[in-house]
């Protein structure tokens, strides 16, 4: 439940913040006018957002087991690239997002309210479209036959949600290169545990080799039905028996990703209190 909560508080804080930063810059400049397109394209965004979550959850159950396990691994594989693209993304380019928006802003008040709403649209949408993918597939990991999964993610959502608010309002400043760093090392942990169950879903779908072949097997020691094997597997989505093939792919992943993230950025990030005084 924590890894899903993890995921909900940190896309949703991206997507909450980019919020922020177009209704403040509208506000500010006086274009009170706009916000109501703004709002469409956001709103156009979060339900689409909401119809691939569901279209991948009910359309999955349409199909046979070996499909279902062979879409759920290659789904589960492309989560882990954009998520790993993201945090790296975030990393690098969060100086700059305040003045890319207002740019795009700018451009799309010349144009039209269509412009207006495409903007937003783009902006939130890739967000959404990423969230529901990563949450999917750490879902169906992570899924232990409880809604404890989805309600992590829920209220990971609704924190973001809150302290987008907040944000703007001036009412909270924490460091958001300190808050970005330890999230999105948080979440390369978790995404190696999405990525090793990805690959073990397609080893049962006959993909990949090697389903019989356990590295290891610690099951009487850490029983998965037991409340601490239950917690394992909801925060990191360990598994007591993996293959040899996917602890090597989580060794693989793991170990570099984390340590090129991890390395100190040439280029700071700006602070909350920063992103909070531009939205006064």
């Amino acid at each position: 439940m924590f890894s899903n909560y993890l995921i909900g508080l940190r896309e949703g804080l991206e997507a909450s913040l980019v919020v922020c930063i177009l209704i403040a810059y509208l506000v500010k400049t006086g274009r009170r006018e706009a916000l109501k397109p703004i709002w469409t394209g956001i709103a156009i965004a979060v339900a689409l957002a909401l119809g691939f979550g569901f279209a991948l959850e009910f359309g999955s159950q349409e199909l046979t087991f070996q499909a279902q396990e062979a879409l759920g691994g290659s789904l589960s594989i492309l989560a882990v690239g954009l998520v790993t693209w993201m945090v790296f993304w975030m990393r690098r380019t969060a100086r700059h997002l305040k003045s890319e928006l207002h740019g795009r802003l700018d451009a799309a008040l010349a144009m039209g309210t269509g412009a207006l709403v495409a903007t937003a649209f783009l902006a939130v949408g890739r967000e959404g479209l990423e969230t529901a993918l990563f949450v999917w597939a750490s879902v169906h990991a992570a899924s232990d036959g409880t809604p404890r999964p989805l309600i992590g993610v829920a209220l990971g959502i609704a924190t973001a949600v809150l302290l987008g608010w907040l944000f703007y309002r001036g009412a909270l400043r924490i460091n958001l290169a300190k808050f970005f760093t330890w999230t999105g090392g948080m979440l390369v942990v978790v995404a190696a545990g999405v990525l090793a169950y990805g690959v073990h879903d397609l080893q049962e779908a006959g993909w990949v080799p090697g389903l019989t072949n356990l590295a290891f097997d610690i099951s009487d020691t850490i029983p998965p039905d037991s409340w601490y094997g239950t917690l394992l597997k909801g925060v990191l989505n360990f598994q007591p028996d993996p293959t040899v093939v996917q602890l090597t792919v989580w060794l693989l992943y793991l170990v570099p990703v984390l340590t090129l993230f991890l390395l100190p950025s040439r280029t700071p990030v700006r602070t909350a209190g920063t992103a909070a005084g531009a939205a006064k």
